[in-house]
């Protein structure tokens, strides 16, 4: 990468070393900023005030109360301590990813810093699209939530640039008035995943786990137990679809709604729950031992884990909306209608009947065209720094 050396400060709302993807991006983003030159550093929420070294800058822990809906976060409350973390790093740029508290603190800093807002997810697809999707169209969802695009509208005027993940993302936010929005898809890191870390062991022990024989199909579904991520459906429809031939479900992750996840488990035998796997190599091997991804989510920027099930050359079913049906290809998946038991449990059936070898062949050629994260940092920090250059030089004032 091109350009000066950069100091980039994350206001991180939503980092946590029990977190999901937004930890695994920013863990990621710290390691790459190293490698490209520049310097990063995170401000997170915390149980306490204390640093953690990263070789890249490091990780800022200003203590903070408990989220009270979710244990495994924090939110910022006072904005004092940030500021003073501010003002003693003199960044180049600050990035807030999140546009909650956190943004606002950002917003409310008096230092000349360019500005970066960071969408990590749709909260208008997360929340109300998913509550009202039985009798409402997300398009009307979307008017009838028109107030909280005016609410985001207003914070964008505090920043210099917003970013997402994804370039259709970035349309629908500038389609409700946020643009000009930065598409800068995000990528994998191809090295960690791998159909070569396919073990048959593991497969043996997890299909044992289900209860179910060896020469059952083992689906894998991965990710925080929230309800954005729809598990309760996609528990139900394996197990609809495990009727008519044999499927052993493992399912990995915690979070907020692991009551009803668990209740969905209940009385299931083959379907077994497992912790998260923070280990990558062990969580690269569970991916390439399995015979599918099955995916709940409709609201995902990106869809990181499902890419990163292709590069494993695990083929995927998911729904129709969000990161998961753009990233998804026909080749390499099936698709049905978002929060459709009985459409998932079709979907699962006719990926199963396919070819295995071709599946797994066309998957590997779909990851081909996911590009490597390094590329997407690449990218962004260039971004930032055009930004930067341009608040340093008095350019353009923030929309």
């Amino acid at each position: 990468m091109g350009g000066r050396r950069m100091r980039i400060v994350d206001v991180a709302e939503f980092y946590s070393p029990t977190g999901g993807g937004v930890r695994t991006y920013i863990d990621r983003k710290l390691e790459v900023a190293e490698q490209l030159g520049h310097e990063l550093f995170v401000i997170a929420p915390g149980p306490e005030d204390r640093f953690e070294s990263r070789r890249s800058g490091g990780v800022i822990w200003v203590r903070a109360p408990r989220l009270p809906f979710d244990a495994n976060y924090y939110m910022f409350w006072d904005a004092a301590p940030v500021h003073k973390h501010l003002d003693a790093l003199a960044p180049d740029l600050v990035e807030a990813s999140s546009p909650w508290r956190g943004a606002w603190v950002v917003a409310g800093w008096r230092g000349r810093a360019a500005r970066a807002m960071f969408m990590h997810a749709d909260p208008v697809a997360i929340y109300p699209q998913r509550w009202f999707g039985g009798v409402a169209s997300p398009e009307r969802v979307d008017r009838w939530f028109e107030w909280f695009w005016r609410y985001l509208r207003s914070l964008r005027r505090h920043f210099d640039t917003t970013v997402a993940g994804g370039h259709w993302l970035a349309k629908r936010f500038e389609q409700h008035g946020l643009g000009p929005v930065a598409g800068i898809p995000l990528g994998i890191d191809r090295a960690a995943f791998s159909p070569d870390f396919r073990d048959p062991a593991l497969r043996a022990r997890l299909l044992e786990a289900c209860g179910m024989p060896q020469d059952a199909k083992l689906a894998l579904a991965v990710g925080r137990f929230h309800p954005e991520k729809r598990w309760p459906m996609v528990i139900e429809a394996t197990v609809k679809a495990s009727k008519a031939t044999p499927i052993g479900l493992v399912v990995v992750g915690d979070g907020i709604d692991r009551a009803r996840v668990r209740r969905a488990a209940a009385g299931q035998p083959n379907v077994h729950l497992i912790p998260p796997i923070r280990d990558r190599p062990l969580l690269a091997a569970h991916l390439a031992s399995a015979d599918v991804l099955v995916h709940g989510c409709d609201s995902e920027t990106f869809g990181l884990l499902p890419a990163e099930a292709m590069a494993s050359g695990l083929p995927l079913v998911g729904p129709d909306r969000g990161g998961f049906a753009d990233l998804a290809q026909p080749e390499s998946a099936e698709i049905y209608r978002s929060g459709d038991t009985n459409a998932a449990a079709a979907a699962l059936l006719r990926l199963l009947a396919r070819d295995p070898a071709q599946l797994r062949t066309a998957a590997l050629q779909a990851a081909a065209g996911v590009r490597p994260d390094v590329d997407h940092f690449a990218e962004l920090f260039e971004h930032y720094r055009t930004i930067a250059d341009r608040a340093l030089a008095g350019g353009e004032a923030r929309p």
